[in-house]
């Protein structure tokens, strides 16, 4: 056995976390392995009166007139298992408040007004790199039961053995997400909860499920 230890350095990873542990013995390095997306509460509004359409365009209802409302943005990520490799085929449930706060759900009793015109809503699957995109529009903060609520877009993502409820938040919200009662449960995880911000109203976010495809 040799005392040589090799330092890995930590990089960013589409969102993620790289943990790397030292390495002890001259067969090389342990298995590295990807921190998971934290886990987060679904929420009251899990939308059980859906639209006819589920596609990953949410903007956009057949048969309407105009778009829904608001700033159009694409989100795209990849699913992963924890040794970093793709998980194809993971289904996503998609659900979130519209451009003023309100949910498609007769539970919410906030006052401000429904859009028509969007789907607020998305069963897609991954591709075979995990790759995901979807069309949306930025949803806005709202007041709750358990206070202000940063904007976030809300996740339902099943895997080949594990399934992940979660809640994606905006790297451009930082100072709204710090006062976020949910957001600040997360920790030292916050960081794998927010999507990064790219050009043009393009959010990246990886989410790394406790899968293993190896």
């Amino acid at each position: 056995m040799t005392d040589h230890v090799n330092q890995l350095t930590r990089r960013a990873f589409g969102g993620s976390v790289l943990a790397f542990g030292a390495l002890a013995a001259s067969t090389g390095a342990a298995a590295a392995e990807l921190l998971p997306t934290p886990a987060q509460t679904m929420g009251p509004f899990f939308p059980v009166d859906r639209l006819a359409e589920e596609d990953a365009d949410l903007t956009w209802i057949k048969g309407h007139q105009k778009r829904a409302s608001g700033n159009v943005i694409q989100v795209t990520g990849r699913v992963l298992d924890r040794h970093g490799k793709p998980v194809s085929g993971a289904r996503l449930d998609i659900w979130q408040c519209n451009s003023l706060g309100r949910y498609a759900h007769a539970n919410d009793i906030a006052t401000m007004p429904l859009d028509p015109d969007f789907q607020g809503y998305a069963s897609i699957r991954t591709g075979a790199a995990g790759d995901w995109r979807i069309t949306t529009i930025k949803p806005a903060a709202y007041d709750s039961p358990i206070g202000r609520r940063t904007p976030h877009i809300h996740f339902d993502v099943q895997g080949k053995r594990h399934r992940l409820i979660t809640q994606m938040y905006f790297y451009d919200d930082d100072a709204s997400n710090r006062k976020d009662g949910l957001y600040q449960e997360l920790g030292r995880s916050a960081d794998l909860a927010v999507a990064k911000r790219g050009d043009a109203g393009r959010y990246d976010w990886n989410i790394v499920l406790m899968d293993s495809t190896q």
